[in-house]
């Protein structure tokens, strides 16, 4: 697995970038501007670890651009993936104000651009002012509460459900097509939804039996949007 070294920052000195309308809005100008002149954006290649679990926590990170997956590794070296996150979301904050170290792994699906602001500018806007504050955890209990809706919604299926709505997922919630290409293998894809590989590789070859999708290599194409979702909410 590639591990990102030396990667080029980039400063961001605006003060009405998309962070401020997410969860800065009752920040007055003069913290604002030292949010932005101290907010780093860190580019990552696909497949770059973001910061792997174990690492100190430096940073509150939000992703600007990309898709990102939050994982745990288990003693035997098996991945376990918890959430795949898309732009505009805070990223691996799960543990932020708890911890010294970050409990979970967090890697590039895609080129991605993170931006960061040191934990300790947050913690002190989080002292002083109540409304960011309370701002602040609507918007880390949002996050935390699609962690978990994801995680039921998968559970509550049966092997052709699940796969069924993990593609549904991409197509609707990440890349807004009915053609994209997937940026997790069959094996991640596993263990995403707690299934094994074969049964996976078995439930997408009778998608393209059935003529649901059409697969080349990760460039999926679903031709029959209802009988997905039929197969989706019937899992």
């Amino acid at each position: 697995m590639i591990v990102s070294v030396n990667i080029p920052k980039k400063r961001c000195s605006c003060l009405s970038c998309e962070l401020r309308n997410l969860v800065f809005t009752n920040l007055d100008e003069e913290d604002v501007e030292q949010i932005c002149e101290t907010k780093e954006e860190i580019s990552y290649s696909k497949g770059e670890i973001i910061h792997g679990a174990g690492d100190p926590i430096r940073a509150f990170k939000y992703l600007r651009s990309g898709l990102v997956k939050l994982y745990n590794v288990t003693p035997e070296g098996d991945e376990q993936i918890i959430t795949i996150t898309r732009p505009f979301e805070f990223v691996s904050n799960t543990n932020v104000f708890y911890g010294d170290t970050y409990r979970y792994s967090l890697s590039a699906l895609e080129d991605s651009v993170v931006c960061c602001i040191r934990i300790e500018i947050i913690k002190d806007l989080i002292l002083k002012n109540g409304k960011f504050a309370l701002n602040l955890i609507k918007s880390l209990s949002k996050t935390a509460e699609g962690i978990i809706s994801l995680t039921l919604e998968i559970r509550r299926r049966n092997l052709a459900g699940r796969t069924a709505f993990v593609l549904l997922y991409f197509s609707n919630e990440i890349y807004h097509s009915r053609i994209f290409e997937l940026p997790v293998s069959r094996k991640e894809i596993a263990d995403l939804i707690s299934m094994s590989s074969a049964n996976v590789i078995r439930t997408f070859s009778e998608f393209r039996r059935d003529g649901i999708i059409r697969a080349n290599g990760r460039t999926i194409e679903i031709t029959d949007m209802n009988k997905l979702e039929v197969i989706s909410r019937r899992g």
